[in-house]
């Protein structure tokens, strides 16, 4: 297990955080650690509290601070997470996740692992997942996700959609007015409009995206996809 205890980094850390969101209660089990130093790259991270304990995308090793932090806002330690969900295989969402040990189970897909070993993930050793994301459903306690493969701005990006609360986790696929990058090994911008097109047509009520800000409401999710066909599918045809 990952030690539970706050060191005295740990702790100036939390201070740190104090008054900048370390943790965005979404609703009732669901709380989002937003990201917000654009000087500094990292990802969004999201917990899901139900029976199981969810963390999707721990982030870099370098800024984990956040999320210890932002758990220990709930109360909580990285050691209680019982599975760490990976979106895709880029460093600035799966660099976190050898500070976790069993019983805390990783996921990812398999084409996320299979990039890692073709394309390298700026970390010489990765653990190997304990289990691989395919596409359909998947219950992990008392929650009932499907995951959507994505690709287009990786060859292992997946969404993971949450039906019953009408949430898309989105990784890099889609932000707010914006797109993940498809000029990275591995990505394809075909690929990526078809994932995007694919993951519109979901009842979504929360897009969680892997940086950047949440958009909550129907209305505003689906004008987002819009904002985005207009915007940046030109851009997708040839790439």
């Amino acid at each position: 297990m990952v030690d539970c205890t706050l060191s005295g980094a740990d702790i100036d850390s939390v201070e740190s955080f104090a008054g900048k969101d370390i943790s965005m209660e979404i609703f009732k089990g669901l709380h989002a650690f937003i990201w917000r130093d654009f000087q500094a790259n990292n990802c969004n991270t999201y917990f899901i509290e139900g029976s199981k304990k969810i963390l999707v995308d721990p982030g870099i090793f370098q800024f984990f601070s956040h999320v210890r932090a932002g758990l220990a806002h709930l109360g909580l330690s990285p050691g209680q997470i019982d599975v760490v969900v990976i979106t895709h295989e880029h460093y600035d969402h799966m660099d976190s996740v050898h500070l976790f040990e069993k019983p805390t189970w990783i996921a990812m897909s398999r084409g996320a692992r299979d990039s890692i070993r073709k394309y390298g993930n700026g970390r010489e050793v990765f653990p190997e997942p304990d289990f691989m994301l395919t596409e359909g459903t998947l219950n992990i306690g008392n929650a009932s996700f499907y995951i959507i493969p994505s690709p287009g701005h990786s060859p292992g990006s997946i969404c993971v959609y949450w039906p019953d609360r009408k949430v898309l986790f989105s990784g890099d696929t889609i932000f707010k007015q914006s797109i993940g990058r498809s000029d990275l090994p591995g990505g394809q911008g075909s690929l990526l409009k078809e994932s995007i097109l694919r993951i519109s047509k979901l009842d979504i009520e929360y897009l969680l995206p892997g940086h950047g800000e949440i958009i909550e409401g129907k209305k505003e999710v689906q004008e987002n996809f819009r904002f985005i066909e207009r915007q940046w599918f030109r851009y997708l045809e040839d790439n």
